[in-house]
């Protein structure tokens, strides 16, 4: 894809987590519908009119690599994984330049309760690359998010520890665009033993 033909908005999956809280599982490898949850989450983006995903993978990569099937997506790994979702951010942000992106669609791995109609709805958000949008449940604020490539710089700056984003869309909060999606979509997560009755 040259840069010009490039598609604006790319999905950005982040599925590095070691899942702690669930023995040391990597969250990419649970199964959902009979395949792993990372495969599940890509076809969720695809479905939602992302063209171009890229997903970062931590724990266990090669496991990953080896059991899901991730064809067409660009696979970045984050060897600081155990660092915390920021460090994943960064890494999927930079994986980003020079791709002709302008904004990330962020989506992360343990979040099977939202499909590919939230995901389509904040990704109707974009509108050039200063854009900020999040998706809203009961108007609190969620994933996914988009963020124009105005401002990847200014999120890695500050993407540490299990933050992510959060300390830099808290300072624009007026910016952001909230996409309500409580009608379609449920933003649980899957972090401990008893979240795994949400899998299916």
């Amino acid at each position: 894809m040259t840069e010009k033909e490039a598609p604006p908005v790319a999905g950005l999956l982040l599925a590095a987590g070691g899942g702690r809280r669930l023995g040391g599982r990597p969250k990419a490898l649970l199964q959902h519908r009979g395949r792993p949850l990372v495969e599940h989450a890509v076809g969720v983006l695809r479905a939602a009119g992302c063209a171009r995903v890229h997903v970062v993978l931590g724990a266990q990569a090669a496991a990953v690599r080896e059991r899901a099937e991730l064809g067409g997506c660009a696979l970045v790994e984050n060897p600081d994984w155990a660092d915390g979702m920021g460090s994943s951010l960064r890494a999927g942000l930079d994986s980003l330049a020079g791709t002709g992106a302008r904004a990330a669609l962020v989506s992360l791995v343990d979040q099977p309760g939202i499909g590919a109609e939230a995901v389509a709805r904040v990704l109707a958000a974009y509108e050039d690359e200063t854009s900020l949008a999040s998706a809203a449940y009961d108007g609190v604020r969620g994933h996914p998010v988009l963020f124009g490539a105005a401002h990847w710089a200014g999120i890695a700056a500050t993407a540490t520890g299990d933050q992510g984003a959060r300390a830099y869309l808290k300072e624009r909060a007026e910016a952001i665009r909230l996409v309500e999606c409580g009608d379609v979509a449920r933003p649980y997560d899957i972090d401990t033993e008893a979240d795994l009755t949400h899998l299916e």
